[in-house]
C-alpha cells in the first residue's frame, strides 16, 4: 500500500494572473466632477501601464521572454505593479534574463510596497528557499502572513505548512489546520488535500478516514493529482471503507495520467499498467 502524500508548498515564484484583452482603452473614466475631454494624467498613465502589461503577459505566456521583458520594463516605469511582479519572476527564474535573485527581490519589494499580495508571497518564497541568501523561515512566515492577510490563498497555504512542519515556529497543528481551512474556503485545493492528510494521519485531530476522503474528493474533483493518489491509498488499504483493489487502481490511474509519480509507482507495485 502506498504512503499518504502531502503537497508541500508552491514550488516557485508566481506571476500575477492578468486578464488579457485584445483591445484595452488608454483613457480611464473621468472622476466625478471632472470636465469632459480633460482626463487626469495619472489615470491615463495607469491605464497605459495596464495595457502594456497585458501585452507583455501575452508575450510571456507565449514564451517570448525578450519581448515581454521590454514591455514589462516600460509598464513598470510608469508604475504598473503587475509588471513589477512579472519582472521579479523573470529575474528570479532566469526567464529571458540572467538569474538574479537580488534584482528579483528589488522588484518584488517595490510591488509589495504598493500592496501586491503575490509579490509579498514571492518574497516569502525567496526567504523560504534561500534564493541568493540563507534560508529564513521566520522572515518567510512574516511575508506569507502579510500576503495571506491581503487575500492570497497560496500564502495562506504556506503559512499552514510552516505551522504544520514547525519551520521557524513550534509545530502547531490547530493553527496549521486553521490556515488550511481558510485557504480551502477560498478555493485552494492544495489546502483541501492538506486537510485530508491531517485527518488521515491524526495531526491535531482524531483520525477520521471519512473526513479525509471528503477533503480528498474536493481536491480531486478540482484536478489535484495528489488527492487522487491519496484516495487510491484509502481504497487500497481499506481505510474507513471496504478495501477495493479496482477502485484503488482506478484512482491511481487518474493520478498517474495527471503526472503523479507516486501513483505510477503504486500501479507498478500492483502489477498493472498506468
Amino acid at each position: 500500500m502506498g504512503f499518504v502524500a502531502n503537497q508541500y508548498r508552491r514550488s516557485w515564484l508566481a506571476a500575477p494572473v492578468c486578464a488579457i484583452s485584445a483591445a484595452v482603452g488608454l483613457l480611464c473614466g473621468l472622476p466625478a466632477g471632472a470636465q469632459s475631454g480633460a482626463p487626469a494624467v495619472q489615470s491615463e498613465t495607469a491605464a497605459s501601464g495596464k495595457a502594456l502589461t497585458d501585452r507583455g503577459a501575452e508575450a510571456y505566456e507565449a514564451g517570448n521572454y525578450s519581448a515581454a521583458l521590454v514591455v514589462f520594463r516600460r509598464a513598470a516605469a510608469i508604475g504598473d505593479v503587475d509588471a513589477m511582479v512579472y519582472l521579479g519572476v523573470m529575474y528570479g527564474t532566469g526567464r529571458g534574463v540572467d538569474l538574479d535573485s537580488a534584482t528579483a527581490m528589488t522588484w518584488f519589494r517595490q510591488a509589495a510596497a504598493a500592496g501586491n499580495s503575490q509579490a509579498m508571497c514571492n518574497i516569502g518564497l525567496i526567504y523560504f528557499q534561500g534564493l541568493g541568501q540563507e534560508k529564513n523561515y521566520r522572515e518567510a512566515l512574516s511575508w506569507f502572513r502579510s500576503a495571506a492577510n491581503s487575500g492570497n490563498t497560496e500564502a495562506m497555504f504556506n503559512v499552514g505548512v510552516l505551522y504544520r512542519d514547525g519551520l521557524g515556529v513550534t509545530v502547531n497543528y490547530p493553527e496549521a489546520l486553521r490556515w488550511f481551512r481558510r485557504a480551502a474556503g477560498e478555493g485552494d485545493y492544495t489546502a483541501a488535500n492538506a486537510i485530508g492528510v491531517m485527518y488521515q494521519q491524526g495531526l491535531g485531530v482524531a483520525v477520521d478516514y471519512a473526513e479525509a476522503m471528503r477533503w480528498y474528493l474536493k481536491a480531486a474533483d478540482a484536478g489535484n493529482d495528489t488527492a487522487m493518489y491519496n484516495i487510491g491509498v484509502l481504497w487500497e488499504g481499506g481505510l474507513g471503507i471496504t478495501q477495493n483493489r479496482d477502485q484503488a487502481i482506478a484512482w491511481y490511474r487518474k493520478a498517474a495520467a495527471a503526472g503523479n509519480e507516486l501513483a505510477k509507482a503504486a500501479l507498478k507495485s500492483l502489477g498493472v499498467k498506468g
